[in-house]
Formats: structure tokens, sequence, C-alpha cells
């Protein structure tokens, strides 16, 4: 412990980043129909979209590096070259070891919420809310036990960091990819419904929302592998990077009342 590492200390971090394990993870999702040419506007190259989709999640999760947490975010089908999985479009969550070591190194666009997830017997609700505003609001009826199983899945994310000068990035960014070996301990699947609503911040209300086709639940440990896939031209992802941030002109106390 201390503000320069000894080389014990350098290799349990290390081993703590680069295997992190989440576990006993619960997940609701429901995954619905979007406008496919807006979806296609907020996704940034050179991934491509391979859906009219949008799938929309409340977790929590234990881990062996950043503690419990809890969160949620907002995925779109994509694909780069000849592999197919999820952009993560947005991400909340609930601890700063989760947001800085999600955003430092994988790249996925972590913001600070809170979040609720209840379950009944079939019944189950789910929400994010952020500056006083439930911005992802999930229910689901659960209808068909899946049973547990093995499966797979893919997480694509941006590293991009501002400039220190406050004008555009430091460098070009890079595409990430997350390959998840998932075991489900539980798995459920019937009927849902979602709400998106936008605060100054967050315009996650901007998203049509259109019919349902899912809603799944989920039990089980998730284990990432993560590689730097490809860069991307600092200037042509800028408005995509600072469409991650929270609009920092709306947060002046100095002259007039910040938006949240």
């Amino acid at each position: 412990m201390g503000f320069v590492k000894t080389k014990e200390e350098i290799s349990a971090m290390q081993q703590a980043m680069s295997a992190p394990r989440f576990v006993n993870a619960e997940m609701l999702s429901v995954t619905f129909e979007s406008d496919i040419d807006y979806l296609r506007s907020i996704l940034p190259p050179p991934l491509e979209l391979t859906d009219n989709t949008v799938r929309a999640m409340v977790g929590r999760w234990q881990s062996n590096c950043v503690a419990d947490f809890e969160g949620g975010a907002l995925y779109l089908p994509a694909r780069h070259e000849d592999v197919e999985g999820e952009y993560v479009l947005a991400m909340y969550m609930t601890s700063d070891a989760a947001i800085i070591y999600g955003r430092e190194l994988f790249g996925e666009p972590k913001k600070q919420c809170s979040t609720r997830l209840h379950r009944g017997r079939q019944r189950m609700v789910g929400h994010v809310e952020r500056h006083g505003v439930v911005i992802i609001d999930l229910e689901a009826e659960l209808l068909t036990d899946l049973g547990p199983s093995s499966t797979s899945g893919v997480n694509f994310n941006i590293k991009a960091t501002p400039s220190c000068t406050g004008v555009g990035l430091e460098s070009d960014a890079v595409l990430t990819l997350a390959e998840f070996d998932v075991t489900l301990t539980s798995h459920w699947s019937g009927t849902g419904g979602v709400r998106l609503a936008s605060n100054a911040h967050d315009p996650v209300g901007d998203i049509p929302v259109g019919t349902v086709r899912e809603a799944v639940y989920q039990e089980g440990d998730l284990l990432p592998h993560t590689r730097r896939v490809a860069s991307i031209p600092a200037a042509s992802f800028l408005p995509y990077a600072y469409g991650r941030m929270d609009d920092w002109s709306l947060l002046n106390t100095e002259t007039k009342s910040a938006r949240i």
C-alpha cells in the first residue's frame, strides 16, 4: 500500500485487471425494436449495425476486482469485420470502482447512477436513475424457465481520452473487443416493457421505442477477455466521444444555475 507500488503489489493488481470475474450476476434485459436510421446515426464507424433493435439491461454483480456493484446499460447489435456482438451505447454504475475500472480498461462509457432491481414470482422490474430522472425503466413477466447453460457474448467499446487542452481528443480512439465466457445458473424468458427518458446529460429518451421482442432474466458468472482490435481517427470519433460525456457547459454555477 503506497504511492509507489512494489513488484508484488503490481503483480496482484495486474492479475485483477487482466483476469476479471463478474459473478453471482442478476440481469434483467428487455430487447425492443427501434428506428433503424436513428440507430445507424448513433453507431460510430467502423462498426456496422446488424439489426434494428436495442437491448436495455439493469443488473447487479459481485466481482474479484471492483467489489459489489449495480448498474444498467443500453446495447446496439453491431459488427466489426467478421465479428458480431453488441456496442455499449451507454452504461451506468453505482460505484466509483466499477466506473473507473471499466472506463479506463475497456473504454466502457460509464457514468454514476442509482438503480433498483426487484423480482416477485414471475414479475420483475428494474430501473436506472440519474439526476433525479428514471432514464431506463424495465418490467417483465417471466414465463419460461430455460434452465442453466453455458454461452458466450461479445461487447464492443471505444477508449477515448479528451485532450488536456479541453479541445478535441488526446489521440486516436481505440476500438476494444470483450469476449465473455458466461455460465448461467438461471435463465428465464418472457414478455416485457421499457420506458426511456432523458435528462440534460443523458439523451436516452431520444431512442425510439417500438415493439418489444423479448424480456430475459439471467443469473450467473461472466468472465471477459478484452483486446484492442482497431484505431479510430480522433476527429471522426469526436462527436461520439462528446456525446458520451456530461455536457460541462450546462454545469456552470459561476454565472448561472447548473442544468442537471
